[in-house]
């Protein structure tokens, strides 16, 4: 496995350990003017799950990787989190803020796969 897909794998574990919902991978490399190589997209049901959806991100990706995020933003309020991997971006959402900001079909050009929730 390379190492941006041990990353990649990473982050869904973190995500699906919390039980994060609706996750969506957006596969950016070689767009013209994309930041990143994939969007990593997913909600959760409260602040407080977004919160642990996040920290558990970081656990499992330090774990698997030895990586820490260049940034984290929105965990005061935890109804957008953004964290930085580089290459791999993770938005974390409240259901209404996903769908108000709906950067799932800002790239429309870009490939888009979805990840099962587990239960």
């Amino acid at each position: 496995m390379t190492e941006k897909n041990l990353l990649l794998q990473s982050i869904i574990e973190g995500i699906q350990e919390k039980k994060g919902k609706n996750i969506s991978i957006i596969h950016l490399k070689g767009i013209p003017g994309s930041v990143c190589d994939y969007f990593v997209i997913c909600e959760g049901n409260s602040p407080t799950q977004l919160s642990a959806v996040a920290d558990s991100i970081e656990k499992v990706v330090k774990k698997n990787t030895g990586e820490n995020p260049i940034r984290v933003h929105g965990k005061q309020l935890s109804e957008w989190i953004a964290m930085d991997y580089g290459n791999i971006i993770i938005h974390l959402f409240l259901p209404d803020r996903r769908n108000f900001y709906n950067i799932d079909n800002l790239w429309e050009d870009a490939h888009s796969e979805r990840i099962p929730s587990i239960d």
